[in-house]
């Protein structure tokens, strides 16, 4: 897999000493962008895409900035709404995962920045690098360990409909 990039529209409407998008942005790991700046654009997590991240938007060497880079919009989860997505890209969605935080932990799809981004990576055939941000977390490591077996089926799904059909499996049995 190509190198891929972190990129986070930050809202600064959360608590900072939790906000694991700052942190990622302290270590180096990912760029922060305030609302008032332009994001640069790349794959677009987004609870409310259409279609659902899968290895067919993983990045080729050589295939443009959009595809190198994720890009996620850090706000609260009582402020997220449609309207505050208005970043460009490809927008994709990720599928049923469940959180590891210590705020949400066992809930499905309120993920974390650093949880949606290591989600994404995994995904996109990326696990060391998710593995890697994760490390700077003391709950990192469970993230993968929680959600091991739905995210080494998503990786071998060729698109999204594959994808949300092992989705289906897991949302099943909720």
């Amino acid at each position: 897999m190509a190198a891929v990039e972190l990129h986070v529209r930050y809202e600064g409407d959360d608590d900072p000493e939790k906000c694991s998008a700052r942190k990622l942005a302290r270590f180096d790991l990912a760029e922060l962008h305030r609302a008032t700046r332009s994001t640069p654009p790349g794959i677009v997590l987004n609870p409310f895409a259409e279609q659902a991240l899968s290895p067919a938007d993983a990045p080729t060497a050589g295939d443009g900035a959009r595809h190198e880079r994720l890009v996620a919009l850090d706000c609260s989860w009582e402020t997220a709404r449609r309207e505050a997505f208005d970043l460009q890209g490809v927008h994709r969605s990720l599928p049923f995962l469940v959180a590891a935080n210590p705020v949400n932990y066992g809930t499905p799809f309120q993920l974390t920045t650093v949880e949606a981004f290591a989600g994404a990576l995994c995904l996109l055939g990326g696990r060391e690098h998710a593995e890697d941000i994760l490390s700077k977390f003391s709950w990192g490591h469970t993230f993968l360990e929680l959600n091991e077996e739905p995210l080494e089926r998503y990786a071998r799904c060729v698109d999204s409909a594959e994808v949300v059909d092992v989705q289906d499996d897991y949302l099943v049995e909720e």
